[in-house]
């Protein structure tokens, strides 16, 4: 069993508290624009971390991250890309690497909005775990954690700060790679 945390749009900020909720993580996961390589040292100390440059991305973090990764964990193919749209939407090179890798967990950023479903086309899990950083339109921060274990994704939480309320707002909601 891996405990896995999610995130993804820092554009070089991410909040303690942030930090605070993807230190008990086996790895975490970032999705893309990144905004520089301290972020990733900063979330390596955490946990090891595995990443994909994003569009806003400069050189530095373009040299330490490929575009996108390829990996199965736990019995569980991951794909991780930073602009792939959305399930019924996905944009011409995602939709391609979905068909190659076949992943039973698709995980992206770019849009700053949290969305998790199951894509029955595809059949696997497309995750967006929104921004977690200050920069964009998002009003909140938010980041994911769930767990993998013999090819299920289960115990889904989301974790998010609402700026106003200069408190973290925790839900959690369970699901597998199997319901939406």
């Amino acid at each position: 069993m891996k405990k896995i945390g999610a995130l993804s749009d820092t554009h070089g900020y991410i909040d303690k508290r942030t930090l605070d909720f993807l230190a008990e993580t086996d790895e975490i996961w970032h999705a893309g624009d990144i905004g520089n390589t301290a972020i990733t040292e900063k979330l390596g100390e955490l946990a090891p971390v595995r990443a994909v440059y994003g569009n806003i991305d400069g050189q530095d973090v373009r040299s330490r991250w490929p575009a996108f990764q390829s990996f199965e964990l736990e019995d569980l193919g991951v794909l991780i890309t930073h602009i792939g749209g959305k399930p019924g939407k996905y944009n011409r090179q995602a939709a391609a690497l979905i068909r190659r890798e076949s992943p039973a967990l698709f995980l992206c950023g770019h849009s700053h909005m949290l969305k998790i479903q199951y894509d029955r086309q595809y059949n696997m899990l497309f995750v967006n775990p929104g921004a977690a950083g200050k920069t964009g339109f998002h009003r909140l921060k938010t980041a994911l954690r769930f767990q993998l274990e013999n090819g299920e994704i289960t115990n889904m939480e989301v974790h998010e700060i609402d700026p106003r309320a200069n408190q973290p707002n925790k839900s959690s909601n369970h699901c597998n790679n199997k319901d939406s």
